[in-house]
């Protein structure tokens, strides 16, 4: 997870997206360019959903947090090995922290912000190895930070 918040320690812009499904909005702020486009099986904006903090699904992302990403990242401003995750949604979008978690290595050959972060932080950030939902109760722990 070195390289998630190592990578979603970046800026860009705010663009609300309508997901398909089910025509709400998903919250999005500040970021770069959308990650990876061409890549297949990357996250994108329709992916994702955000309404109201869901408190169980914070509460499995710190347990994740504690166990593979503690090590790299820390809750505040510091960066670590890798940046520190508070207000990181303030300066990347959802799915380009989904697909840092998720696609690290598509995100690093791809996505100049990834890139960017790498060369900046000099550690690359290992494979979790975790699941959509995993990820996703990362993302939501984040949120509360």
């Amino acid at each position: 997870m070195a390289v998630l918040a190592l990578a979603v320690a970046c800026g860009g812009g705010e663009t609300p997206a309508e997901t398909p499904a089910t025509g709400a909005t998903t919250e999005t702020t500040t970021q770069a360019e959308e990650p990876a486009a061409a890549v297949p099986g990357m996250i994108t904006a329709a992916d994702i959903t955000l309404g109201d903090i869901d408190q169980a699904m914070v509460a499995k992302g710190k347990e994740i947090y504690e166990v593979k990403c503690l090590a790299c990242h820390s809750l505040g401003t510091n960066r670590v090995v890798g940046p520190g995750w508070k207000g990181i949604l303030e300066q990347r979008k959802p799915e380009w922290i989904m697909n840092m978690i998720l696609h690290t290595d598509a995100m690093l050959e791809t996505d100049p912000e990834a890139q960017a972060m790498l060369e900046e932080c000099l550690v690359r950030m290992p494979n979790q190895n975790l699941s959509n939902e995993e990820a996703r109760n990362v993302l939501e722990f984040m949120r509360t930070l």
